[in-house]
């Protein structure tokens, strides 16, 4: 937990240096409105504590039922695999907790602190500053994209009123549609707020105050949302890729994996990546690698598998099936590959976007007619970064073993570069089908009706606190509240 500073803290220190400052005086109203008051904490304590909150909840979350990830996305779409508790995930199953505290921490914890530092530091807040802004926007809009991704419809244009001059305590649902063009809009206002040599900004866990990198990043995420409703909305999502990438100094883009949005954990806690907290810190050994993606490196000589596994007694990468009950996967022990050393090691990055998955992204467009440009260039630059991400070089034959450039072999080789990002390649196994997995093994035994999860089922709290909003946002998604139902952007 990358609890760089604490807010409570912060509060009661602050209270306390105004007491010690009064006493009974005809001023007293005055003094107590003074800049140190703890109602008004500032941008610069804001800003890490909603980035690490959002971070470590989308990486992986050290906390049992919390641990969105590792216990849900990366099993899903079979990066993982498990040797016990099947039911946590493997089986296509999803605790009541996991959804309602991810909901109710993305909500709580990231959003109302980004939310709270746009409020301040817009044009016509107590602390202007145009670079706060943008950088808060940008989070802000990848947390709101996390959210509508894995649940449908959301709380989106009311969702962070409550503290409003006219509040609302029960906000509407806003279809996934409303939600992307909102994103998208917001993006690209982060950009233009977003200024090189503008005001300073502390407190940036991500990028350490680059705003340059600030702007790639948003209009990287921005490629991203338009690329994933391309299928939807194809002339909005060109217009989108148009103007970023025909304008190279007004909308710069990831041009390097330097560039790469991944938060950097350190050897020291709290700052220590989530899966050293769980599988070294808390000694959870419940995971391996799963054999859909052990054979299909292993088959195409692809040097990564060494990064995302460990060999097992035997010298070799080897998963196993996934689905299987806990008394078949637990002789799995002694051959299956457990999670390579490289991600659970103390100052592991925790990553959220990568100018590998940027270029495959772009590859994907070129493919369907969205931008002009060659496919195989941006092809080939996706699988280079990513192989480099890791210090590592492309094998010499590994291309011609990979094959001609097609639309499912960019959408395989993202699967493979968005090892660790479970979430990201849910998502994109989600909207495309793709890649194709191998018929499920003889003994796996799967709930869902053997059917991944399509989504997430709102929490019970809104049954309780929303209920006519989050019926009507169920509503909107076109299918029962399950996770069954397909989501706006499948295709």
């Amino acid at each position: 937990m990358k609890r760089y500073i604490n807010i409570k803290t912060v509060s009661s220190l602050a209270f306390a240096g105004a007491l010690s400052i009064t006493s009974c005086t005809k001023d007293f109203d005055e003094i107590n409105t003074n800049p140190n008051s703890p109602t008004t904490i500032g941008a610069q304590y804001l800003l890490p504590t909603g980035i690490e909150s959002a971070i470590d909840r989308y990486w992986g979350h050290r906390t049992r039922f919390e641990r969105i990830n590792i216990d849900a996305a990366e099993l899903y779409v079979q990066h993982f695999t498990r040797n016990i508790y099947s039911n946590e995930g493997d089986n296509f199953s999803v605790s009541p907790a996991l959804v309602a505290n991810n909901w109710k921490g993305f909500y709580n914890d990231a959003l109302l602190n980004f939310q709270r530092i746009i409020t301040q530091s817009k044009t016509d807040g107590i602390k202007p500053n145009a670079n706060y802004e943008g950088v808060a926007l940008v989070m802000r809009s990848w947390v709101f994209s996390l959210l509508t991704d894995m649940y449908g419809a959301i709380p989106y244009s009311e969702a962070l009123a409550g503290t409003a001059e006219s509040p609302i305590y029960t906000p509407k649902y806003d279809a996934m549609e409303m939600v992307y063009a909102g994103l998208l809009s917001d993006l690209k206002t982060a950009n233009d707020k977003l200024t090189v040599g503008g005001p300073a900004i502390s407190g940036d866990i991500l990028y350490g105050g680059d705003i340059m990198k600030w702007k790639k990043f948003a209009n990287s995420l921005r490629l991203r949302l338009a690329n994933r409703q391309a299928a939807k909305k194809s002339a909005e999502s060109k217009a989108v890729m148009a103007e970023i990438l025909g304008d190279a100094t007004k909308y710069p883009i990831f041009t390097s994996n330097a560039d790469n949005a991944a938060l950097q954990t350190t050897s020291v806690l709290p700052s220590n990546n989530e899966w050293n907290q769980v599988m070294v810190q808390d000694g959870r050994t419940d995971w391996n690698i799963s054999a859909t993606l052990a054979d299909k490196l292993n088959s195409l000589g692809d040097t990564r598998v060494t990064v995302y596994a460990n060999p097992n007694k035997d010298g070799k990468y080897q998963g196993h099936p996934n689905g299987l009950p806990d008394a078949i996967a637990t002789t799995y022990l002694a051959t299956s590959s457990t999670i390579g050393n490289y991600f659970v090691k103390a100052d592991a990055p925790e990553v959220i976007m990568t100018f590998s998955e940027l270029n495959l992204i772009l590859a994907e467009a070129v493919l369907d007619g969205d931008i002009s440009g060659d496919a195989k260039t941006y092809f080939e630059k996706g699988i280079t970064a990513s192989f480099a991400q890791y210090g590592l070089t492309v094998p010499s034959d590994y291309l011609t073993k990979v094959g001609p450039v097609t639309r499912e072999k960019v959408l395989e080789q993202k699967w493979i570069a968005l090892f660790g990002q479970g979430i990201e390649a849910w998502i994109e196994k989600r909207r495309t089908g793709l890649p194709k997995f191998p018929a499920f093994d003889s003994r796996a035994v799967f709930d869902n009706d053997g059917i991944m999860p399509t989504r997430f089922p709102y929490p019970n709290s809104e049954y309780s606190l929303n209920a006519t909003s989050v019926e009507a946002g169920a509503a909107l998604n076109g299918g029962p509240n399950d996770m069954k139902t397909k989501l706006w952007w499948a295709e």
